[in-house]
């Protein structure tokens, strides 16, 4: 799964700047519903992280049944605030 692609098709653009405001709802409850329709693992977790992303990720034991994919949602949300920090300290 592309981003770039993933936003075109939720949001409309690729440009996350340019996701007008009336349409993150909208796009925000498609892709949630993708995500309870996905059966391939990688196509849900890809699409799990980009809501935890945008702030909307069901929680971890209703988004994965496999343990070792709810262990790999948690690596990815240590790893993005480790990554959100070192934007904000300006690192």
């Amino acid at each position: 799964m592309d981003l770039e692609d993933q936003l075109r098709r939720y949001f409309g653009t690729a440009d996350p700047t340019q996701i007008a405001s009336a349409a993150l709802p909208a796009g925000i409850e498609r892709m949630l519903v993708d995500l309870g329709l996905e059966k391939d693992r990688g196509r849900r977790f890809a699409l799990w992280a980009l809501l935890h992303m945008l702030g909307a990720a069901p929680d971890l034991d209703i988004a994965f049944d496999n343990e070792a994919d709810r262990n790999a949602a948690r690596t990815f949300m240590d790893v993005a605030h480790v990554a959100g920090d070192d934007v904000v300290d300006g690192a």
